[in-house]
C-alpha cells in the first residue's frame, strides 16, 4: 500500500465502512474467500446477460434495458458506497481494481477489497474519480451496453444518483460528492436541487413508479 497506509490500518478503516451496513460491508480476511472472483469478471458478457436476465425475472419486465438499468444501478452504488464511505471515513480510497466479488442469488454483491492507499497529490476527489468512474464504472457501462442497447447517459445518471444516495447514507461527503459530480461523465447527470436530468426506466417495470430523484414529475405514458 502507498501513502502511508499500512495493511493493518486499510482493514480498519474497511471495518468501519463495513459498521455503516447495506451496501458499504466489505467482506473481511487477508485474502478473498472461497467463490469470490476479480472484480473485472462483472464485465464479463456471459455474466451480465445471465444477471440481466435474473434482474428481469425479479422485475417482472420483458424489457431487456430495464433490468439493465437496474443491474448497473445497484453495481454502482455497491462501487460508490463502499469508495465514499472509505474517502470520508479514512481518507483514503480502495483499491477496487484488486477486488473480489460474490453473487449471492436475489441480493447484492459481496465484495472484498485487498486494501487501500493514500489520495497523493492529485487530492481524494481526484483519486477516487480514477479509481471509481474511470477504473470501473467506465468499463462496467460500456460492457452492459454491448450486450442490452441502453442509453449511455442513462447509465452515468444512475452512477450519479448511486453516489447521491451513498452521501445520504453516510451523512457525509458531501463536499467530495460534489467535486465528483461537477466532472467527466457525472457532470450534468443531476440538477441543483439533486433531480437526475435522466430517468433509470424503473417506472415501466410492473407496479412501480418514479424514484425519489426521477427527473420526471410524473410517469409518462407508456407506448
Amino acid at each position: 500500500m502507498s501513502g502511508g497506509q499500512d495493511l493493518t490500518d486499510g482493514q480498519a478503516v474497511l471495518r468501519r465502512v463495513s459498521a455503516v451496513g447495506g451496501f458499504f460491508a466489505v467482506t473481511p480476511g487477508p485474502r478473498p474467500p472461497a467463490g469470490f472472483r476479480p472484480v473485472a469478471e462483472l464485465r464479463g458478457a456471459v455474466f451480465l446477460r445471465e444477471r440481466i436476465a435474473d434482474v428481469a425475472r425479479r422485475m417482472g419486465t420483458a424489457e431487456p434495458r430495464v433490468a439493465a438499468s437496474a443491474a448497473q444501478l445497484g453495481a454502482a452504488a455497491r462501487l460508490w458506497s463502499v469508495g465514499l464511505g472509505t474517502a470520508v471515513l479514512g481518507g483514503v480510497v480502495p483499491d477496487l481494481a484488486g477486488a473480489y466479488w460474490r453473487l449471492v442469488p436475489g441480493s447484492m454483491l459481496e465484495l472484498w477489497v485487498p486494501g487501500v492507499r493514500g489520495p497523493g497529490p492529485a487530492g481524494l476527489a481526484a483519486e477516487l474519480y480514477l479509481e471509481l468512474v474511470e477504473g470501473q464504472l467506465r468499463p462496467f457501462n460500456e460492457a452492459v451496453r454491448r450486450v442490452t442497447p441502453v442509453a449511455e447517459g442513462l447509465l452515468w445518471g444512475n452512477a450519479a444518483s448511486a453516489l447521491a444516495g451513498a452521501v445520504k447514507v453516510l451523512g457525509g461527503g458531501r463536499e467530495l460528492a460534489a467535486e465528483l459530480h461537477a466532472v467527466g461523465p457525472l457532470r450534468g447527470a443531476l440538477r441543483a436541487d439533486g433531480r437526475r436530468t435522466s430517468c433509470c426506466l424503473y417506472y415501466r417495470a410492473p407496479g412501480a413508479g418514479l424514484c425519489g430523484d426521477c427527473v420526471f414529475e410524473r410517469p409518462p405514458r407508456r407506448r
